[in-house]
C-alpha cells in the first residue's frame, strides 16, 4: 500500500477513469447489514448513527489521486461525515470547502502525521484512508458505522483492498496467517494503516499511532495496545477499499526501518521471553525471504539500531491477551 510519509522512489501509476463493479462478495450499490439500534444518534428507523471522521494524509504528490479519494468519501450515503486532510509537509491543492485541512511544516512520518488529523477529528470512529485509495460504494461509511453501533467491543474493522485493474486480491493485505480467501471475514490481530475504521475510544486508550516510527509496523503496536485494552479486531470482506497494486520494498529506507521497528514493537509490547521468541522467528524468515546481500544489511542495520535506540513507552500486554491472540489466529510470535 502507498505510504503518504514517505517519498515514493518510483512514480505511481495514473488514476483510473473508472473503477470496475465491486467484486463478488463486495460492498455495493445496496446497503448491508441491518440497522443497529442505540441510543446514541439515533436516525431513521432508530438506528444508532455514529459520527466517522475520515483522515487521510499526503505528502501532495499525487493531486489527481487525492482528489478521487476526497470525491469517494464526500459522496457516502447515510453517514453522519467529516473528513480531514492532512498535509505531511506538502501544499494541498485546492479541496471542497467542507474539507478540514491540517497543514504540517514538514514530513513528520505516516503514523504522527495520521495522529494529528485525529486530534482534528470529532468522531466517534475514525476512518482511514490512503491518499491513492478509493471507495468505490457510496454505503461503506454508513456499513461501518452500523458495525461498530452493533458491536461495543469492536475497536478496529480493516477492510478487504481490490485492485483497480482487476487483478486478484493480494494476500499480504489479508491481515491474517491464513491469507488464501479475502472473501472470508474474521477476527484479526492487526490492521491496514490506510485501510481502516478505528473506535476513537479504543484509539485513545491506547495513546494512538507510535510517533517515533515514521513508518512500518504502526499498526500493529496501536493493534496489540487495542487488544490489551480488551477490545477485538476484525477483517471485513464486505468493506472494500480500491487501491493500485504496489510493494512496500519500493521505499528507499524500507528494510532498514522495517526491522527497526520490528525490534521497537515487541520492546515496547512483549513480555521479553515472547519478544526475542518473536524476533528469532523473523530473523529467519527474513534470511530466507531477502536474497539481496545489500537488502539484508539494511535490514540488520536497522535491527541493530532497534535495540541501540529508544521506542518509546513499554507496557508489556498481558498474558490473558497473548491468549486471544493465539485463538484469532495468530500468536505475538510470528
Amino acid at each position: 500500500m502507498t505510504s503518504p510519509g514517505l517519498p515514493s522512489s518510483h512514480p505511481e501509476p495514473a488514476p483510473a477513469e473508472s473503477a470496475p463493479a465491486p467484486q463478488q462478495g463486495g460492498l455495493g450499490e445496496a446497503s448491508l447489514s441491518p440497522a443497529a439500534d442505540g441510543d446514541e444518534a439515533v436516525g431513521h428507523g432508530g438506528e444508532q448513527r455514529l459520527k466517522i471522521s475520515c483522515v487521510i494524509l499526503t505528502m501532495g504528490t499525487r493531486p489527481a489521486e487525492l482528489r478521487r479519494a476526497v470525491t469517494s468519501v464526500l459522496e457516502q450515503e447515510g453517514a453522519d461525515l467529516e473528513l480531514i486532510v492532512v498535509s505531511n509537509g506538502a501544499e494541498l491543492p485546492r479541496l471542497p470547502d467542507e474539507v478540514v485541512t491540517v497543514h504540517l511544516p514538514e514530513n513528520i512520518g505516516i503514523p504522527e502525521g495520521r495522529n494529528h488529523g485525529v486530534k482534528a477529528a470529532s468522531g466517534d470512529i475514525v476512518l482511514f484512508l490512503d491518499d491513492d485509495g478509493w471507495y468505490r460504494s457510496r454505503d461503506l461509511a454508513r456499513h461501518v458505522s452500523r458495525r461498530f453501533a452493533a458491536d461495543p467491543g469492536l475497536g478496529i474493522l480493516t477492510f478487504r483492498i481490490v485492485d483497480p485493474d482487476g487483478g486478484p486480491d493480494q494476500r499480504r493485505y489479508v491481515p491474517r496467517l491464513r491469507a488464501g480467501d479475502p472473501l472470508r471475514s474474521s477476527r484479526v490481530t492487526t490492521f491496514l494503516g490506510g485501510a481502516a475504521a478505528v473506535r476513537r475510544a479504543a484509539f485513545d486508550r491506547a495513546g494512538g499511532l507510535p510517533g517515533v516510527f515514521f513508518y512500518a509496523h504502526e499498526e500493529s503496536d496501536l493493534a496489540w495496545r487495542v487488544l490489551d485494552a480488551g477490545y477485538h479486531i476484525e477483517y471485513d470482506a464486505d468493506a472494500v477499499m480500491y487501491h493500485p497494486s504496489t510493494h512496500p520494498s519500493r521505499h528507499e529506507d524500507f528494510y532498514r526501518l522495517n526491522a527497526r521497528n520490528r525490534v521497537w514493537l515487541v520492546r515496547r509490547n512483549l513480555p521479553w521471553v515472547l519478544a526475542l521468541a518473536h524476533l528469532g522467528v523473523w530473523i529467519g524468515i527474513t534470511v530466507l525471504r531477502v536474497r539481496s546481500l545489500p537488502e539484508l544489511r539494511a535490514w540488520f542495520r536497522g535491527f541493530g539500531e532497534g535495540w541501540r535506540s529508544e521506542c518509546g513507552t513499554r507496557a508489556p500486554m498481558r498474558w490473558s491477551t497473548v491468549w486471544r491472540m493465539t485463538l484469532a489466529g495468530r500468536p505475538p510470535v510470528i
